[in-house]
């Protein structure tokens, strides 16, 4: 029965499993090195020896390689001379084969089509390569290594030895800055970054911008989640972000919690975004008001575009995956991490200090990939404590130095004060500073923000402006004049002649009718150096 002719036919590398090569695009290659002078500068930066199917052919190119290290021409005679002196004439061909290469070509104008063949071949035979470990794992049901897990980091890893970035002209990099520039002149008020919910903090950082890795670091029962937590919601209830057609545009967040589950964080959400008590919500104890204002967060939150994943056991790898489909479906502008020291990288490795940094560098790979900023939350080592000043350093971080050098911004929560400590007023104790001990593109500072644990919630120091300007208020000099008491002078009672009537102050009108010194006697005062003018009548003294 002849077979359908719609029925696709198998290739013939299927069949007898052979791996994809092209000997002759592979030959062209390696001749256009040899007689062109332009080629070399492309092929021996994109190509590696490996990317080669033939043996011999690794050996030439591996040669070449050696010759453009050494700064020294790419031609037939000091090729011949490198494969010499490494020793695998015999391997290669012998010198007819090295001859027969010049002439394999007799242009060198189509040297990229040729890289090209040469690149697709080697990126089938190293997925080819993958597939097969993956296929191993999975036979082999080895319980200590998850198969869904070593799939996609041999994906990944595949698809970061890709690198198809090249250098650019620093003149276009600087128009592309200047157009940026210019839109941000034009229309200040633009949203080109993640809003932060605290007036300074957002002043000093301009927003979370794309890319960013940030750190938010602290000791435990210190406030990160719920600090994270604002972020997030803040970013996904504000509507300032507006589509071509006038239409919100939310922000769309992404939360990986690693120790709090999905219904903990919504809860902590609610009773943060309702300004209700955890307490009564947890004791079933909430009273009617409060049951209104859970409804009324609920209704905001419900055009909030926030997802959560609680997986206790998550990688760097799975992280980016996941968001890269999130992004692909949905959107994404903010990703948070809860937290660090509770993250695998998924690999074997020698020690963990290694492992915080092959996360924190995937980490800060994936916020680059998908274009996002990150907030990853750490703890700080218990080494603080020991210390007299218990303000927090960047070597404070756990585990590993290479935290530091990876994020672009990093943030310290520190608290002068215990919640709960009753020896100081409540304004006080739930002062809390914000500390940016790094920023990348900007200058660090310390902006102070309120606590408040009922809500588990952070806002800016003041709320309104009367209560910020009531803080920021110059000390008062009336109570400085001379003859003044000590006692603060109320203000209803300062300066109460109009202008123009001016009446010396009560104590020292009185002093002028009662004590009057004669000419000759005088002192000096309080500042012996202070010069002093004899006075010629008791009108003159003011």
């Amino acid at each position: 029965m002849p077979a359908a002719k719609n029925e696709k036919r198998e290739h013939p590398n299927v069949k007898a499993r052979v791996l994809p090569h092209n000997d002759e695009a592979e030959q062209a290659v390696l001749g256009c090195v040899l007689i062109d002078e332009d080629a070399p500068i492309t092929i021996l930066n994109e190509l590696k020896p490996d990317d080669f199917y033939q043996p011999a052919h690794k050996d030439i190119f591996q040669a070449m390689l050696n010759l453009s290290y050494k700064d020294k021409p790419i031609d037939y005679v000091t090729l011949v001379q490198e494969v010499e002196e490494l020793g695998v004439m015999d391997g290669v061909g012998g010198l007819t084969y090295l001859t027969s290469l010049t002439t394999f070509v007799p242009s060198a104008d189509n040297y990229r089509h040729y890289l090209e063949i040469v690149k697709k071949t080697s990126l089938l035979r190293q997925l080819i390569s993958s597939s097969q470990k993956i296929m191993d794992c999975a036979y082999s049901g080895d319980a200590e290594e998850d198969a869904l897990s070593l799939a996609e980091r041999e994906i990944y890893a595949l698809s970061e030895k890709q690198d198809k970035s090249s250098l650019i002209d620093m003149n276009d990099a600087i128009g592309r800055a200047f157009e940026i520039m210019d839109e941000k002149q034009k229309d200040p008020t633009a949203q080109n970054t993640v809003p932060i919910p605290f007036t300074k903090l957002n002043e000093l950082l301009g927003g979370f911008h794309q890319s960013d890795l940030v750190l938010i670091a602290a000791r435990p029962a210190q406030g990160k989640t719920s600090l994270g937590m604002n972020f997030i919601s803040h970013a996904a209830l504000d509507k300032s972000r507006r589509t071509p057609s006038g239409k919100v545009d939310p922000f769309r967040c992404a939360v990986f919690s690693l120790e709090m589950s999905a219904e903990q964080l919504a809860t902590r959400l609610l009773c943060s975004v309702a300004k209700v008590s955890m307490e009564h919500v947890n004791s079933g104890k909430r009273t009617t008001q409060e049951t209104m204002r859970l409804m009324e967060a609920q209704k905001r939150l419900a055009d909030a575009k926030v997802f959560v994943d609680d997986s206790s056991l998550t990688t760097p790898i799975e992280i980016l995956s996941k968001c890269r489909r999130l992004k692909r479906e949905h959107g994404l502008d903010l990703i948070l991490v809860d937290y660090l020291q509770l993250m695998s990288s998924g690999k074997r490795v020698e020690s963990r200090q290694q492992e915080v940094s092959d996360i924190t560098r995937t980490m800060k790979i994936a916020a680059k990939e998908l274009n996002v900023p990150i907030l990853l939350l750490s703890q700080m080592s218990r080494d603080i404590e020991k210390r007299t000043d218990k303000k927090p350093q960047m070597s404070d971080l756990r585990e590993s130095g290479a935290i530091e050098q990876d994020a672009d911004i990093i943030i310290f929560l520190y608290r002068e004060h215990d919640p709960n400590d009753q020896t100081v007023d409540e304004d006080t104790r739930t002062k809390c500073d914000l500390i940016v001990a790094k920023h990348r593109n900007g200058r660090t500072d310390k902006v102070t923000v309120r606590w408040h644990g009922e809500y588990t919630t952070f806002t800016d120091l003041y709320e309104n402006k009367a209560d910020a300007a009531i803080e920021a208020r110059e000390p008062r000099f009336e109570n400085h004049f001379i003859g003044a008491e000590d006692a603060a002078v109320p203000d209803d009672e300062i300066f109460q002649p109009p202008v123009g009537e001016y009446a010396p102050p009560p104590e020292r009108s009185a002093k002028k009718q009662t004590e009057k010194a004669p000419d000759d006697d005088f002192s000096f005062g309080d500042d012996p150096f202070e010069p002093f003018v004899r006075p010629k009548k008791d009108d003159d003294i003011i």
